[in-house]
């Protein structure tokens, strides 16, 4: 990091010490994840890497094929200040731009594939992207992303370096079509790098590794940029807080492109685990992985659970042949979720983060004397999200307005927010949202929150949210978790309607079990209600019920923005009454 100390721009106050030893290049170095790669093919050469149906690399393997990437693209003058973007699913080649985009000094942005044309060429022309790699199932979304630039931009537009990866569990038809357009073939790219590249780590561990945008959750995506430093502290504190043994095997349900695998895609390396690729999530494809592969380790959003112990007989493999780790993200999981998944013999982590903590920085760390507790209780202290992760150095919740921490008394609602190591280095080009996010020396999350008695922190809604019904504040988490104990419901969402009485009132958006009796949706929807109606206060009940999927991003999180807009088209309840 050069001899200026952390960060750039603290200020030239030294602080007293005992000696005046300088740094020298034989006692630091800039922290990389980087280093786990190389460690990872010294210490175990042989071991499975990275497994994708018929392909299988060693980590030897892969520490060559990602100098390889690093050293074809150096050749091309793709280097320090230089963005790679990279839109596919999870197959080999995303696990190894994580290693070797930065080790020729770019940064690696990993694009979420379910997004439209239009928005992947605003990231693309957001971040400068001086190559596309592009899984062969893409390459036409790529290509008509390029042409909006092209079109936007005029004589002004560069095309960056094509490349498209081809995939041998995919129709070969895709790849022979990007091919003919001119696109490199991804393997003949990597024989123009040089498997021995001699790789340098960064000076600074304040360069930026990758760039991520955010969910679309949002209607504007912000570039969130991320440090070499954040991603080492965070890779060893992602698997240090789970529990993960060295050689763990894991499988790749989470989508990479998302928060770069919460980290997972440089913790491997570290633990020389195994990682096993998965293009499309299915219950049967996570049963076949536990059964067939090993798979000790996985992660999703509680949707992904969710549809897991609810899927038909003829999907499932019970019992478990092994304890299998879960960790769950993205969305709270319901108290009943909890339960169902101990029941099955899952052992479930719940975490808590956003893209800008480098993904989940919170946990609910289990405490001992839980286990003799009755299922509902430990499944309800287990919902929280918990205490900050090891690399995360400061977590609280605070009166946004004073910045006072709110009392520990699980009731007086403030703003999450962060601060530490595990904290983006700020969003891309947007010096009004970085301003607004790191307000007062803290990242303010924009979610709602309470502090416990034990000081375990839990979410209770994004602030914008939030429901004001006849002037009391309404989570709609808590409603949630109440609809979602329903023997019907599936999945549910509530979100704020506009009510002619109260101001706004709770509209629930549900999703039934298969099977389930739906000939009569005004039945049901009042059976709903009055279920509800004997398990919380009344302003809390939904006033409204209505059925059908939940439009869902690619992680598996709900867009409520999407249910607002539904929920006012709907207009105004009339005459609601609690």
């Amino acid at each position: 990091m050069g001899s200026e100390g952390p960060g750039r721009g603290f200020g030239s106050g030294a602080e007293r010490d005992i000696d005046d030893l300088p740094r020298n290049n034989a006692n630091y170095t800039a922290l990389t994840p980087l280093w786990f790669l190389e460690r990872a093919a010294l210490a175990q050469p042989d071991r499975a890497s990275v497994v994708h149906g018929p392909v299988r690399y060693t980590w030897a393997e892969t520490y060559r094929r990602c100098r390889r990437l690093a050293s074809a693209l150096a050749r091309r003058s793709v280097g320090n200040g230089s963005t790679v973007a990279v839109i596919a699913p999870n197959i080999p080649a995303v696990y190894e731009a994580h290693f070797g985009v930065p080790m020729s000094g770019a940064v690696v942005n990993c694009v979420n594939i379910r997004l439209n044309a239009e928005t992947i060429a605003f990231l693309l022309d957001h971040s400068v992207a001086q190559v596309v790699m592009v899984d062969q199932e893409f390459f036409t979304l790529a290509e008509e992303s390029l042409k909006i630039v092209a079109e936007k931009k005029k004589q002004g537009f560069r095309p960056p370096i094509f490349i498209v990866i081809g995939d041998p569990t995919c129709d070969p038809k895709s790849l022979k079509y990007a091919l003919a357009q001119g696109a490199t073939a991804y393997e003949e790219f990597l024989k123009t790098g040089d498997p021995e590249f001699n790789w340098k780590p960064p000076k600074d561990e304040w360069q930026s590794i990758a760039l991520g945008y955010t969910s679309g959750t949002t209607s504007s995506p912000k570039g969130v940029v991320l440090h070499h430093r954040g991603a080492y502290l965070m890779a060893l504190s992602v698997a240090m807080v789970w529990g993960m043994p060295e050689g763990a095997v894991y499988l790749w349900t989470l989508p990479m492109f998302h928060c770069n695998g919460w980290c997972y895609t440089w913790a491997l390396a570290a633990f020389c685990g195994t990682s096993i690729c998965l293009r499309q999530v299915s219950t049967k494809a996570i049963y076949t992985g536990i059964i067939k592969q090993g798979v000790t380790h996985f992660c999703c959003a509680p949707v992904v659970m969710n549809n897991l112990i609810n899927a038909p007989a003829s999907e499932t493999f019970l019992p478990l042949p092994r304890t299998v780790n879960v960790m769950l993200a993205g969305a709270a999981p319901t108290p009943s979720l909890l339960a169902a998944l101990s029941i099955r013999g899952f052992r479930v982590t719940h975490t808590y983060g956003l893209s800008e903590t480098y993904g989940p920085s919170t946990l609910c760390a289990w405490k001992p004397e839980w286990d003799n507790l009755p299922l509902e209780e430990r499944s309800r202290l287990h919902c929280r999200q918990g205490i900050r992760y090891t690399a995360l150095e400061g977590l609280d919740v605070v009166d946004p307005k004073t910045m006072a921490p709110v009392p520990a008394d699980g009731k007086s609602y403030g703003e999450i927010v962060m601060r530490g190591n595990a904290v983006m280095k700020g969003y891309l080009k947007n010096p009004k949202a970085n301003a607004e996010a790191f307000a007062h020396g803290w990242y303010h999350s924009g979610d709602l929150g309470v502090k416990h008695p034990d000081g375990y922190i839990e979410v209770k809604d994004r602030m914008k949210d939030i429901i004001i019904s006849g002037g009391e504040n309404i989570s709609t988490l808590e409603v949630e978790k109440v609809v979602h104990m329903h023997p019907a419901v599936l999945e549910a969402s509530v979100v704020a309607r506009a009510d002619e009485r109260w101001g706004e009132s709770p509209c629930a958006f549900v999703t039934l079990k298969e099977g389930s009796n739906s000939s009569d949706d005004a039945a049901l929807a009042s059976d709903i209600m009055k279920f509800c109606r004997e398990r919380m206060p009344g302003y809390w009940v939904p006033k409204s019920v209505v059925f059908g999927p939940l439009p869902k991003t690619a992680t598996g999180k709900i867009k409520k923005h999407e249910l607002r807009a539904k929920a006012k088209d709907l207009g105004p309840v009339k005459k609601s009454r609690m």
